[in-house]
């Protein structure tokens, strides 16, 4: 609620007082190069130049709205200027350790924390864990920076020298806030607890025991945490039954405890290129909870009943134990549906059901894109490491047959239990996704139209928002050097799905309910659904979680910060990768074209990097905002989006994860 503070005592003639100023209490939010939000009840507001004063990333502040200064505003837009601190969110951080006798300096490694921290002359902390200039270290504030005073720090930790740590790493985890350790009392709660998939039987009349299902694990070669297994069967009158079975988390993870606050905080798991951050402690991850084969494992089933033509009839969900037969692999499964053999002995029963899937998983695309769900194929280039976390190559994937029907499975079973919970009115984390805006989807239509996607009629569709218009402009481009180019410029136009506490529907799945619930091992919205969709089988009236607009807010934040590390991550991989290439050359694909330079995406590694404008050659070249074109006024030559190139790589830069290459003649 907004509160009012009384204005000092005017200056001049009648000496007046001026009006009160509104304060509105929010969160900070600061971004790359020092562009800062706050998030309040009453809207979002940038942070005026200057404004942002003593508070840091992830405060909670009272500001003041004011007229913007300078440059090209909205009417009536308002800015706003940090009046206080209410509550820091920063209490320890990651820096570089350096001397500015008589004081130590901690400059942090998170960029979004614009000041240095100082060790003072009497702090021993230094010396006594042997910290040397250059250092990576561990700080705890202990008094914040002011208008009056210098902020003050402690070291808690010493990580070691920087050129025996990847720092380029580090500042990425530090600079998007993913938690590197686990709390004591986490870790103790964690190890405490034991399977027992007996008691939990006992205990819980409802719990159906499925140990006698043929159920299996499908997941990447390196997987360690297989929270979903699957079951699948023809039934005699033609159609299938499929089961989802995902692990039963909230059993062990109960509310209120250590392990469930960090869970909360997390949000979710950080996939990085050398690491994962877990949501939730190895113990849980990847053994408890972990749907091994041949142990019995206590889970969340949801069972689906569909027609012969993939249309689902019934769906049934319920707490269960299962005792997974066979753990495969990716390759294993793509391997057996093209040659109908594993190479190695398989349970029974696991064959029989793949195949099954896989049936169901083609009718299922099918009829998802009848309703105006949108297929956007991409590619995931992934630097592989050798043990000391240097690059070795990358492995590209793509959707299979394999992938495919597991995501299939995923979809079904979380559009079954968001449509359980929604028909009840039960509030939870729904995942909704919004029709893109005009204006995004109309920015595109310029290099589709100069691809040679786009007629007027198409492009009217498309920026209307019709998902028919979208999927036709992605099937024209399929099996074209386009293809890439289109699905590319189509997501970026895309708005980015959220988690909500109400049922909106997910615009391109073209589901009128959604929800994550197959992945609680590394999604803490995915807990939050297990739980409501427990209450609602117990026959709970729901009750609001006045919390649950908050905690949907707070893990969708977490869920871009853990995907921008990600992709940071994989970016200095590679970068460091190409470091070694210089003067190699490689055949790529525009993928992007601004006034500075040209995009260029590597054809065998999907490796990105840019040429400079200025390496272009030495005549002037245009630039077509529109159709995303730059045109030589000399010699004619135009770069666009999709052209086939040659480059050399010509530079480097592993800190910032940037690769530069210069057009081959």
């Amino acid at each position: 609620m907004a509160q009012r503070r009384s204005g000092r005592r005017g200056r001049g003639r009648g000496h007046g007082h001026k009006k009160p100023r509104t304060l509105l209490t929010g969160t900070i939010h600061v971004g790359s190069r020092g562009r800062a939000q706050v998030v309040t009840p009453e809207g979002t507001f940038t942070i005026a130049r200057g404004g942002l004063k003593e508070a840091m990333n992830g405060d909670e502040v009272q500001v003041s709205l004011v007229a913007p200064r300078g440059g090209r505003h909205e009417p009536g837009e308002r800015h706003a200027q940090v009046r206080g601190v209410l509550a820091r969110a920063t209490l320890t951080f990651l820096g570089t350790y350096g001397r500015m006798d008589p004081l130590g300096v901690v400059r942090p490694l998170d960029e979004r924390l614009a000041h240095d921290f100082f060790v003072l002359p009497q702090d021993t902390s230094a010396e006594r864990l042997g910290v040397a200039p250059g250092d990576i270290v561990e700080a705890r504030i202990l008094e914040y920076p002011s208008r009056k005073s210098e902020a003050v720090v402690t070291i808690e930790e010493r990580l070691g020298a920087a050129d025996s740590l990847d720092v380029a790493t580090e500042t990425v985890i530090a600079s998007n806030g993913l938690a590197r350790h686990f709390s004591q009392m986490a870790l103790d709660e964690a190890a405490a607890v034991r399977a027992d998939v007996g008691a939990a039987l006992a205990a819980n009349r409802a719990r159906r025991d499925l140990r006698g299902v043929c159920t299996f694990t499908i997941d990447p070669t390196d997987a360690k945490d297989f929270d979903d297994a699957v079951s699948a069967a023809r039934l005699a009158e033609g159609g299938f039954e499929v089961g989802v079975h995902i692990a039963d988390v909230t059993h062990y993870v109960a509310r209120g405890t250590a392990l469930d606050a960090e869970a909360r905080e997390r949000g979710c798991s950080a996939y990085l290129a050398d690491r994962v951050l877990p949501m939730l402690p190895e113990h849980l991850s990847n053994d408890v909870c972990s749907l091994r084969p041949g142990e019995d494992r206590l889970c969340m089933s949801v069972t689906v009943r569909l027609d012969a033509g993939g249309a689902v009839v019934a769906a049934d969900a319920c707490c269960s134990a299962i005792r997974s037969r066979a753990r495969l692999t990716y390759e294993e499964a793509d391997a057996f549906l093209d040659t109908g053999s594993f190479g190695r002995s398989v349970a029974p029963g696991v064959a029989e059901a793949l195949t099954a899937l896989n049936e169901v998983a083609a009718k299922r695309r099918a009829v998802r894109r009848e309703r105006g769900a949108i297929d956007f194929e991409t590619k995931e280039a992934k630097v592989t490491l050798d043990e000391k976390g240097v690059p070795t190559g990358v492995v590209v994937r793509q959707k299979t047959r394999a992938t495919s029907l597991i995501e299939e499975a995923m979809l079904l079973a979380n559009e079954a239990v968001a449509h359980l919970l929604s028909e009840r009115g039960v509030a939870t984390a729904y995942r909704v996704h919004e029709q893109p805006a005009p204006d995004d989807l109309g920015s595109t239509v310029g290099a589709l139209r100069e691809l040679g996607l786009l007629d007027a009629e198409r492009a009217r569709r498309l920026v209307a928002g019709d998902p028919f218009a979208i999927q036709e402009v992605l099937d024209a481009a399929a099996g074209t050097g386009a293809f890439y180019t289109a699905t590319a410029l189509l997501l970026r136009a895309q708005r980015r799905a959220i988690y909500a506490p109400e049922s909106t529907g997910h615009y391109a799945l073209g589901a009128a309910d959604y929800c994550h619930f197959t992945s609680p091992i590394r999604r803490y919205p995915d807990m939050l659904v297990h739980r409501a969709l427990k209450e609602a089988l117990a026959g709970a009236q729901p009750v609001p979680d006045p919390a649950l607009a908050s905690i949907c807010r707070s893990c969708s934040e977490r869920e871009r910060a853990a995907d921008t590390a990600g992709r940071q991550t994989q970016k200095i991989k590679m970068a460091q990768l190409y470091a070694g290439r210089i003067g190699e050359r490689y055949a790529g694909i525009v993928v992007g074209v601004e006034r500075f330079g040209v995009f260029v995406m590597l054809d065998e590694t999907c490796a990105e990097g840019m040429v400079p404008v200025r390496a272009l050659g030495d005549e002037w070249f245009a630039y077509d905002a529109e159709r995303l074109m730059l045109t030589g006024e000399e010699t004619g030559t135009v770069y666009h989006l999709g052209k086939q190139v040659a480059v050399e790589v010509t530079a480097a830069d592993p800190t910032r994860g940037q690769i530069t290459f210069a057009m081959c003649v």
